[in-house]
């Protein structure tokens, strides 16, 4: 009975002295690292240049002149009316045209038709301007024999100026007969007046057509097409995808067959960020150079927060334990959570939140690094700092141990492969479709690859670029005059 209570009392003594350690332990708060200062900083984003060539038929185009050009034309009041320029002459006619035919050629357009005329014309003696014999019986061309042919050309060139307006110049060609026009009975050949009276209607064509269709202003357009690039979009959750456009070009212009091609070039600076920017909106810029180029090449920042990267690094660590002997003594580390930090510098900064047999902080350093040949960014060289490991040698020397460096490293891996994969797919998938009827792309993304890490104070900058061709190609439009 005397050795029972004996061993409760000793038990109790070191329940005592147990608690009373514990409650005397001091938690181990680690003092943030100072890191060196170095020159590190920011390198300014490379401009990313897109380039697209446009294919568009011209067809759709074709069609509506041949819609909004008419194809008979008469003389005023025809076939009742005549026309009198003069005392002693007066005719009436009917013209129409064949389908219009056009051939293109770089940056000149060729419009042309066969047309088909019959004339009908008197005439009579006058005598300072007044009529002393009556007319004549009707004279005709293009009736008994057939319709007189003559084939009728423009030559139109385009221009695109810097200010976003397109100059139509049109020249008149001359009209070339196929079929002589004789009248009456003793066969007068009039086709050389009836030419000329034709290069006067044409060249009255022509001016109308310089009047509306000369000078064509694009900016309006443009300056859409360039708010909406300036907007931030947001990437299938991803981010937020700002372009910071910073010039338009059209690197050429030409036409082909039944197309016109238009090589639309962009420069930009494009950015990826877990938030929202603000829209900057401005002018659109006048067009820059001409030169011809290739396919795209877009330089990518994406600004990654600190708090979203230690969310992904805690999912694999937190709560994890670790058994660590102390020569004979067991003790238990527990990885409560981490946190990321950026200090301007190089290198960044791990710190950790623990408890277990201890409770505390203390910080881990490392530089962030790419494997271009794995496709693997890691934080290498992961160590204890200074300041962390004269804390722990003072108070808790077992937590200063390799094993829960390593452990840590290892999810501080990321594996990049998988997801350029899945991204070239899911690129090539959006560059290549039907964005409308009538609309659609082609392209490929030959290489996407990471060129840079930067970890800034308030976030890890993680610079990518991607490089591939894309081409639009647009069979149908609404086309209007």
């Amino acid at each position: 009975m005397k050795n029972t209570k004996g061993k409760a009392f000793v038990l109790l003594i070191s329940a005592v002295s147990f608690f009373t350690s514990c409650s005397s332990s001091k938690k181990i708060v680690s003092e943030k690292p100072i890191l060196t200062e170095t020159d590190f900083n920011l390198d300014s984003l490379p401009v990313s240049e897109i380039n697209i060539p446009i294919q568009i038929s011209l067809k759709p185009v074709y069609a509506l002149a041949e819609k909004n050009v008419d194809t008979v034309f008469t003389s005023e009041g025809y076939p009742d009316n005549w026309i009198q320029e003069g005392c002693d002459m007066r005719y009436k006619y009917v013209f129409r045209r064949t389908p219009l035919q056009m051939k293109v050629s770089g940056t000149t357009m060729n419009l042309a038709f066969t047309g088909l005329y019959k004339i009908i014309g008197s005439t009579r003696v006058c005598v300072m301007g007044a009529a002393v014999s009556p007319w004549t019986p009707p004279c005709k061309c293009g009736f008994d024999e057939g319709e007189r042919k003559v084939n009728v050309s423009f030559t139109n060139s385009l221009s695109v100026q810097p200010d976003y307006k397109v100059r139509l110049t049109i020249k008149r060609n001359e009209p070339q007969p196929l079929d002589n026009c004789k009248v009456c009975f003793w066969n007068q050949d009039i086709t050389k007046q009836v030419m000329n009276g034709l290069k006067e209607e044409l060249d009255a064509a022509k001016t109308a057509m310089e009047k509306n269709y000369s000078v064509v202003d694009l900016r309006p357009r443009f300056q859409q097409i360039w708010d909406q690039l300036s907007r931030s979009y947001n990437i299938y959750g991803m981010g937020w995808l700002q372009m910071n456009p910073q010039r338009l070009r059209i690197n050429n212009l030409f036409a082909k067959n039944d197309s016109l091609y238009v090589y639309l070039g962009l420069s930009a600076k494009p950015v990826i960020s877990f938030e929202r920017q603000v829209d900057k909106i401005s002018v659109v810029p006048s067009l820059s150079d001409f030169s011809r180029r290739q396919g795209f090449s877009i330089f990518l920042d994406a600004v990654l927060n600190y708090d979203s990267l230690s969310y992904i690094m805690n999912r694999q660590l937190s709560g994890k334990e670790f058994d660590l002997n102390k020569g004979p003594v067991r003790k238990k580390f527990i990885i409560d959570d981490c946190k990321l930090v950026g200090e301007g510098n190089e290198k960044l900064v791990i710190k950790v939140n623990f408890s277990g047999s201890n409770k505390g902080t203390f910080y881990l350093t490392g530089k962030p690094a790419y494997d271009k040949e794995k496709r693997i960014i890691e934080i290498k060289d992961i160590d204890f700092d200074i300041r962390s490991k004269n804390a722990l040698l003072k108070s808790a020397e077992w937590l200063f141990s390799r094993r829960i460096v390593n452990e840590i490293s290892k999810y501080t891996k990321y594996d990049l492969t998988s997801f350029i994969d899945t991204a070239k797919v899911s690129i090539n998938e959006q560059l290549n479709q039907e964005w409308m009827k009538g609309i659609s792309s082609n392209g490929n993304v030959e290489d996407i690859k990471l060129i840079g890490i930067y970890p800034l104070s308030r976030f890890l900058v993680i610079r990518s670029n991607c490089s591939g061709s894309l081409s639009v190609k647009v069979e149908s439009a609404e086309f209007s005059l």
